[in-house]
């Protein structure tokens, strides 16, 4: 029980320890190689919840197959700016060009889309380029931008087309699936600070300069959190087409719908086939970049972003301590059907929490409990089953001792009932004594080691006869030993078996007297006496220590009966009760010498009894 007690609370601790160090880790967002887990199961999350409708703020003016068919791709500038002029007709608030404006074209075409572009507020591309996929920042806190990753080169568009536009970086922060899972809203380069083209856009069609402060963006009244380095979760509402989706050929041949256009923010970019900026998304495996740039800056407007900020991180780190320690006490608190129940709905509770709380839009993670729980969990399961088997080993042991102390049958019926002969039962009982005559001066002259060899020989010589006859040792004593017929409960031929025991242990005792070389010459005998009738059988001892023991007249008599076959001269004395008992056909009756019956006197009793000696003939 100590032993378990100090496996529950090491297995406690240091559970405690590695949510702690994971939780902490998840804080400064140092957790990359659970990142494949979590986006898995981001995107199993998605799946159940299902697409959604996204709200009326963005269409996407497509650069597609048809429109590439048409005239060529990509696009010359001349186009491009037909298509901006053509959908700035129909008065949107913002058009966002999200195609990298980094190179010169013809004069008249980069002078036609310079003029397009001014007519409606307008936002371009620029993008960063980093040197590694995966970006290590500092933590600083007296640096707000040490977080924000630093990049080695930007993209930016043409200073004709800069000049009459905004820009905004259309980088996304993606996963080792490649599936973007955030927009970083700011972005840097050793000369200059950029806002995110999602960001931009939103800024124009709100009309409101953006305000960051530690771990959120305000637009206006709006007030979104932010991840670590001030980026923006996002999740997508379905599959390619679910943001309002027209081609650019429509808008060059006039045939755009007016009420999908006017007052909404309208993405332009290229959807062409094998064009290269796609994404996996949980919904779609090709979702084109312009509808991710479209999808962030609804997020935005509409403020329905899903929340991951740092409370959400700190309830991550906690969720990583208690989920374990919760599930380490249940399993050490009840290991049967019942509690595997309660630990399977625990964890079933758990899962459907969080996916509940990612249709509300918090992004708890789901891959952080699962490390932080299942490591301990299982070692500490392992730990229990190793405990388990150490202590079945131990049982077994023990068992095993019980079955050669005890008769088999009364070994197996103290296993079966625990509680056997907790009170004391009257009952009818054959009783032997057997002792080896001598030995106290043997003991002197053949010392320890030899002693204790040849008490272990004749103990299991006993136990050998005691077992074959169904006989249960209720005690060793010194050099002598008690065997009980009637136990675990008694039987018509109990005084049967007593007496043909008697007789098999005198046969036994008698060559191995002779063959034993540490009594050879010595005066070393044996006696052995037996009688039946009533006895108390119980339980002597408390707690622990513990001994089934018969007492009353008869154990007492059978006792005696030993100094009888001493007096006499013979090897076994057996009580005239016991041979009426176990019948005519009975070993004493049919082996050896046997004569009585006799009358004889019992030490410390008034009167005597019948008795029968029995002598086996000699070597």
């Amino acid at each position: 029980m100590q032993g378990r007690r100090l496996l529950i609370t090491i297995a406690l601790l240091l559970s405690a320890l590695w949510g702690g160090l994971l939780g902490y880790m998840h804080l400064s967002g140092s957790m990359s190689f659970l990142d494949r887990l979590e986006a898995s199961l981001t995107d199993l999350r998605s799946t159940v919840i299902g697409a959604r409708v996204p709200p009326p703020i963005t269409s996407i003016v497509a650069i597609d197959d048809q429109t590439a068919a048409d005239n060529g791709y990509p696009l010359n500038r001349a186009t491009l700016a037909r298509v901006v002029t053509a959908v700035s007709a129909l008065k949107p608030k913002v058009i966002a060009l999200d195609l990298l404006l980094v190179d010169p074209g013809s004069d008249e075409g980069d002078a036609a889309l310079a003029l397009a572009l001014q007519q409606t507020q307008s936002v371009i591309a620029a993008a960063g380029v980093f040197p590694k996929d995966v970006q290590v920042v500092a933590h600083d806190a007296n640096d707000p931008l040490a977080a924000i990753p630093t990049a080695s080169q930007m993209l930016l568009p043409l200073s004709r087309f800069s000049d009459i536009a905004a820009v905004g970086v259309v980088n996304v922060a993606t996963d080792e699936s490649g599936t973007p899972r955030f927009i970083p809203l700011i972005s840097r380069w050793i000369e200059r600070v950029d806002a995110s083209f999602p960001l931009r856009v939103a800024s124009l069609a709100l009309g409101i300069n953006p305000a960051f402060s530690p771990g959120g963006l305000a637009l206006g009244d709006r007030h979104l959190p932010t991840d670590n380095g001030q980026r923006l979760p996002i999740t997508f509402y379905g599959p390619r087409g679910t943001i309002p989706t027209f081609s650019a050929a429509d808008a060059l041949a006039g045939k755009l719908p007016a009420k999908a256009i006017e007052d909404r923010i309208v993405v332009i970019g290229s959807t062409v086939t094998a064009g290269g900026d796609v994404f996996p998304t949980p919904f779609d495996p090709v979702l084109p970049g312009v509808e991710v740039m479209a999808t962030a800056a609804t997020h935005l407007i509409a403020g329905d972003s899903i929340i991951r900020d740092r409370n959400v991180r700190l309830l991550d780190s906690l969720i990583a301590v208690v989920l374990p320690l919760l599930l380490i006490s249940l399993l050490a608190w009840r290991r049967s059907a019942i509690g595997y129940a309660i630990i399977a709905s625990a964890a079933v509770a758990w899962a459907a929490l969080n996916i509940a709380a990612f249709a509300h839009g918090y992004w708890f993670s789901a891959a952080l409990p699962i490390a932080a729980a299942l490591p301990p969990v299982l070692l500490f399961g392992a730990a229990e089953i190793w405990m388990d088997r150490r202590q079945a080993a131990h049982f077994a042991a023990q068992s095993d001792l019980l079955q050669r102390i005890e008769a088999p049958g009364l070994g197996e019926w103290l296993a079966r009932d625990p509680n056997f002969l907790a009170k004391p039962i009257r009952q009818d009982a054959a009783v032997i004594f057997i002792d080896l005559s001598g030995f106290t001066g043997l003991s002197e002259a053949i010392g320890a080691t030899n002693v204790r060899e040849v008490l272990s020989d004749f103990f299991e010589l006993v136990d050998e006869e005691a077992r074959s006859h169904g006989g249960a040792i209720t005690s060793f004593m010194g050099d002598g030993a008690m065997i009980l017929f009637g136990l675990p409960q008694p039987a018509d031929d109990d005084a049967t078996r007593a007496a043909a025991c008697a007789v098999s242990l005198c046969e036994r005792m008698r060559p191995w007297l002779v063959a034993n070389p540490a009594l050879r010459g010595r005066k070393t005998g044996f006696k052995v006496g037996a009688h039946c009738g009533p006895v108390v059988a119980s339980r002597l001892g408390s707690g622990n220590r513990q001994q089934i023991t018969a007492t009353g007249d008869t154990v007492n008599v059978a006792s005696r009966l030993m100094e009888v076959a001493a007096a006499r001269g013979v090897e076994l004395a057996l009580s005239a009760a016991l041979i009426k008992a176990a019948g005519p056909d009975s070993v004493p009756l049919r082996s050896g010498r046997l004569e009585g019956p006799a009358q004889a006197r019992i030490r410390g009793r008034r009167e005597g009894i019948d008795v029968w000696l029995w002598q086996g003939h000699p070597l």
